[in-house]
């Protein structure tokens, strides 16, 4: 296991920032977080998988310490996300690398997994994510993630990211200390607020097509993992269904006691990844 790196890089006019794990050289790992999230989410995770791994934990564009765009119409789109992250593994020089990403990761993973440059990844890990987005939890998501909440205090905000992401599921109190001290920013007024671009919300008013790619998973043919949670509104029973009927080869891997969406950071989720990737290599 190792401490982690920190790096900026230039990529497509962006600067995007990137916890870096692991031996560089090693195998490539790419941990892409989702949609109002950052890196450092995956910090249990890519700490383990690092005695084997060389792990990119990157903030995208509009999140944590990468910058913000100047034309969110455009740039906040699951494509223009693709492109980054293969820019950015021409950057570490990286030809090849294995992929998990939860909620919006895990559909840039599948963007790039169908397109001209699947070669690119190994394997796909999707984390609670299919190619449909409901209705239901599309009006969840925009209820919250275009107002974000303002806090007076770190302790006002710990209490409130234990309620609003209690679907995460069972996680240790280390793992909410250090969610909550990687997610808030303060404001000119003092006071804490989330860590992400409020515009980021383009990607379902000027992309609507971003929230469905049924066409795009059936032509995935890299290894393919889909965990997700029991009580989960993204990946419903319906979806589930025809996930796994269009392609027999994905392995589903249910957390009963989580929604949306496993955090993946407790001994036997990580046990339960480390399997998962022994498949891509």
């Amino acid at each position: 296991m190792s401490t982690p790196r920190f790096a900026f890089h230039p990529v497509l006019g962006h600067e995007i920032h990137v916890t870096e794990w692991g031996k560089t050289g090693g195998p490539a790992l790419v941990m892409m977080h989702g949609l109002a999230r950052t890196g450092r989410d995956f910090d249990e995770l890519a700490r383990a998988l690092s005695d084997s791994y060389h792990v990119l934990c990157p903030d995208m564009i509009g999140r944590g310490l990468s910058g913000w765009s100047a034309q969110p119409s455009t740039d906040y789109r699951i494509a223009h996300y693709a492109e980054i992250i293969l820019a950015l593994l021409d950057g570490y020089k990286i030809s090849q690398a294995a992929w998990i990403g939860t909620s919006m990761g895990g559909q840039i993973g599948m963007r790039i997994a169908c397109g001209e440059h699947h070669r690119r990844l190994t394997g796909l890990l999707v984390n609670d994510i299919g190619p449909e987005v409901p209705e239901e939890a599309l009006e969840r998501i925009l209820s919250y993630v275009g107002k974000p909440p303002e806090f007076a205090t770190v302790s006002e905000a710990q209490t409130w990211f234990r309620t609003a992401y209690a679907p995460f599921g069972p996680a240790s109190d280390l793992f909410w200390q250090r969610m909550v001290a990687t997610s808030l920013r303060r404001r000119s007024n003092g006071a804490f607020t989330l860590h992400y671009d409020p515009a980021l919300t383009h990607q379902f008013t000027d992309a609507p097509e971003d929230m469905e790619c049924w066409d795009g998973w059936a032509k995935i043919t890299v290894p393919t993992d889909l965990f997700f949670g029991g009580q989960s509104d993204l990946v419903t029973p319906d979806i589930l269904e025809r996930m796994t009927r269009t392609r027999r080869d994905c392995k589903p891997t249910c957390f009963k006691e989580c929604g949306h969406a496993p955090t993946l950071s407790r001994p036997s989720d990580i046990a339960l990844v480390r399997q998962a990737l022994a498949r891509y290599l």
